[in-house]
């Protein structure tokens, strides 16, 4: 089950991850016949595994009732509103589950430790976050948070990874550079963090992101565990057969202006659109 180094062998993990999945198709079902409102917030430093455990979830969904939100930073006319504006805006309404790429906890970790926000906007929101986080879920809103926790081994592993990929090397930026200098002050901002908002009623949820395939599972895995859900799955449908028109004359094919086939070869019926 476990290689020798202690993580899941890629085809179990395969096969958990396609019976979670299947397990998220029900739950979507249900979230959207019983107009649940669903919030979950995946929060944690850079290169923790947030986006790989949003993709994995939205995966095999319908972008219509699962939705990620992933926001640039604040424009001028954001960054005068109220602080939690542009995130209430994004909220789910009935029937459906957002998923929050980072989110207003912007404010107690990169705003706070690379000084984009003033002490006293941070002492506010620590002050007013829990209550924020009441009122939504007074709304009927359910709302669930995650926190991605890795170490710096594991961070620096992955950094240097990137950096030696072409294909990856878009995901470092400046920002993530300055992080990496500045891990004790995220410490302390997360710390402080969990202290004011890690409440009763909004609790953080850790995650061991230090293995992905592990901390995909698992995240996964307690989300499911979060909602009580029936299989609401419809029985296949029996497709109807075509209406023929034989009156109709279709333009040769030949007409069209194709792609070459690279790869393969182009049609050359007619039984087509």
């Amino acid at each position: 089950m476990y290689n020798n180094n202690g993580k899941l062998k890629y085809k179990v993990y395969e096969s958990e991850l396609a019976s979670l999945q299947a397990e998220l198709v029900k739950l979507q079902y249900w979230i959207k016949e019983k107009g649940l409102k669903v919030c979950v917030i995946f929060e944690g430093r850079d290169a923790a595994g947030k986006g790989g455990v949003i993709k994995r979830i939205i995966e095999p969904l319908n972008p219509r009732t699962v939705r990620i939100v992933a926001l640039q930073k604040p424009t001028e006319k954001e960054r005068n509103q109220w602080y939690f504006q542009r995130y209430i805006d994004q909220l789910p309404t009935a029937g459906e589950m957002v998923l929050f790429d980072r989110s207003w906890y912007n404010r107690a970790g990169v705003e706070k430790v690379m000084g984009f926000c003033t002490d006293e906007e941070y002492k506010e929101f620590l002050r007013t976050c829990p209550q924020f986080e009441d009122m939504i879920k007074r709304s009927g809103i359910i709302l669930i948070k995650y926190w991605f926790s890795i170490s710096d081994r594991e961070q620096k592993k992955r950094f240097i990874a990137r950096n030696q990929d072409p294909m990856k090397r878009w995901k470092l930026s400046p920002m993530d550079i300055e992080a990496r200098r500045r891990w004790v002050d995220y410490s302390r901002a997360k710390d402080k963090m969990f202290k004011h908002t890690d409440t009763e009623n909004s609790p953080w949820y850790v995650v061991n992101a230090d293995i992905k395939r592990h901390a995909r599972l698992n995240c996964i895995s307690h989300l499911l565990n979060q909602i009580d859900y029936e299989d609401l799955t419809p029985e296949p449908i029996e497709f109807p057969k075509i209406s023929k028109h034989p009156e109709y004359e279709r333009p040769p094919i030949s007409e069209m202006n194709w792609v070459p086939a690279k790869f393969g070869e182009n049609p050359a019926d007619d039984e087509r659109s």
